[in-house]
């Protein structure tokens, strides 16, 4: 009988262990609001705020680079120092993507 119950116990840890692990893989698709990203901008390589995806169609966020006031959604000044966003651009697994654009910034969704 005490071979039954530890199999019962190790089958409850296990079953958990597996709902931790699904409600972690869920933490991770987290959704941005694209709208709020603006200002100044810092690229880095390492502990960004957001991972980026430069792409060519369907972005989330349409991006003008400008220099000085950097006051609506999708506009960019890129900065070495005191930035509002840390930004690391990647190739795959982006918290969200984005068009670089001459003009009409801002979500594209």
């Amino acid at each position: 009988m005490p071979a039954i119950s530890n199999l019962k116990a190790i089958a409850v840890v296990l079953t958990s262990l597996l709902a931790l692990l699904a409600l972690n893989v869920r933490a991770g698709d987290k959704k941005v609001d694209v709208s709020k990203i603006h200002g100044r901008i810092q690229f880095v390589k390492s502990f960004p705020d957001y991972k980026v995806q430069a792409v060519n169609s369907f972005p989330d966020l349409r991006v003008e680079i400008v220099k000085g006031f950097p006051d609506s959604p999708g506009k960019w000044e890129i900065v070495n120092s005191f930035p509002d966003y840390k930004i690391e651009m990647v190739d795959s697994f982006p918290d969200f993507t984005v068009e670089f654009v001459n003009s009409f910034p801002g979500p594209a969704k």
